[in-house]
């Protein structure tokens, strides 16, 4: 019996240090990945699937040459001051599917950087986060870009964390109806966390939500060539301190908000709260089709305050007849300051005609996001381009 014993016990113990050196890999951070998903840094790509905790080596650069999708039940960790650089157009972009999660966290410090390696707009797909938080879509849908599944019922579905972290060149295009924006947000949760996060030289939108419910904070759009913030599908959620600036010579409006373009009646409505904002425009005119601070139409709500609008040809644009229902108790804008704007706000029906929508702001002096159209301090040192 005692010979069993010690037999057994020899090899246990060579069996647990052969497992420890076979997971102690250092391409992918020593995790054991039982798909045997290895985070390459010369070829980063691949799908994390169930059970997946892969950490990336801060040390190291990973180029991005397809998609890195991480799964229901999978985690990718990727720690302050990881720099990766896309390669692939299209074809390299970041997903995480309902059930997985990520954690980009940097420090304000050391950032962790999405970039690729042309260093022009639309050269890679982007961030793209699917949850299952309610969407007005559908109970659920399929996300344009990434083919993923998002929506559902769970309003604190948590995605990760992405904090600290750059997002550049992104907005990779597939077609005229079919393009990457730098961080694309589908059904997220508000048990999600994105702060301190910057969208830069995008080629679409620098981010964008479609429905869900999650919150943010401390979040800079510029010079990305679309709208630099965007949101569609029934998004609710609490936001703090934004900071848009157009760059380039291109881009539309720092703002876009719809409810849903195919049915402006559908609910949940989009309805998000953002306090201390500023949206920087070029001034006079530019390439791309409105210049225009905010764009608010298609059904949307929202509650704002504290807001500045410095350099548009247009302040702020309401259209359509949901959207101007909801004036002034479900959709105004509270402390609104315009500088060097030519016309404050216009609003259309759906048959087109003039409406006086000028019972949907009030307008007084405040500091935006924080130093009014100057780089508020909570954004230096991380970011670029400002």
């Amino acid at each position: 019996m005692k010979k069993s014993i010690l037999k057994l016990f020899l090899v246990g113990a060579f069996s647990t240090l052969a497992l420890t050196s076979c997971s102690n890999d250092d391409d992918n951070g020593g995790e054991t990945t039982p798909s045997g998903f290895v985070a390459n840094p010369a070829d980063f790509q691949g799908e994390l699937k169930s059970g997946d905790k892969v950490t990336l080596d801060a040390s190291k650069t990973y180029y991005l040459t397809g998609k890195i999708q991480v799964n229901d039940g999978a985690v990718l960790n990727i720690p302050a001051g990881t720099k990766i650089v896309a390669q692939g157009g299209t074809k390299s972009f970041i997903a995480v599917a309902q059930g997985g999660q990520i954690f980009a966290n940097g420090t304000s410090s050391n950032p962790v950087v999405f970039t690729s390696d042309s260093k022009t707009p639309g050269s890679w797909g982007g961030v793209v986060l699917c949850g299952k938080a309610p969407i007005n879509k559908a109970k659920s849908a399929t996300a344009e870009v990434s083919e993923l599944t998002y929506g559902g019922d769970v309003t604190n579905d948590n995605s990760g964390s992405i904090t600290y972290t750059r997002i550049e060149y992104a907005g990779a295009i597939f077609n005229k109806d079919k393009e990457f924006n730098g961080l694309s947000l589908f059904g997220v949760g508000n048990g999600t966390k994105i702060e301190y996060v910057q969208m830069y030289a995008g080629s679409d939108d620098g981010i964008e939500f479609f429905g869900g419910t999650v919150n943010t904070k401390y979040i800079v759009s510029n010079e990305n060539e679309d709208d630099q913030f965007d949101w569609t599908e029934g998004w609710i959620g609490t936001n703090e301190f934004w900071y848009a600036k157009e760059g380039r010579n291109k881009g539309n409006r720092g703002l876009e908000a719809d409810n849903n373009s195919s049915n402006n009646e559908l609910s949940p409505f989009s309805n998000p709260i953002i306090k201390n904002a500023t949206f920087i425009g070029l001034g006079g005119t530019y390439e791309g089709s409105e210049n225009q601070a905010m764009k608010l139409r298609e059904g949307t709500k929202g509650k704002f305050e504290n807001l500045v609008l410095a350099n548009w040809a247009k302040g702020i644009d309401i259209e359509h007849d949901v959207t101007l229902s909801w004036i002034p108790k479900d959709l105004f804008i509270k402390n609104v300051q315009f500088i060097n704007v030519g016309v404050e706000a216009t609003g259309k029906n759906k048959a087109g005609a003039s409406i006086d929508v000028s019972n949907a702001y009030s307008k007084a002096n405040n500091t935006g996001a924080g130093n009014g159209v100057d780089t508020p301090t909570w954004a230096k040192g991380w970011t670029v381009g400002l």
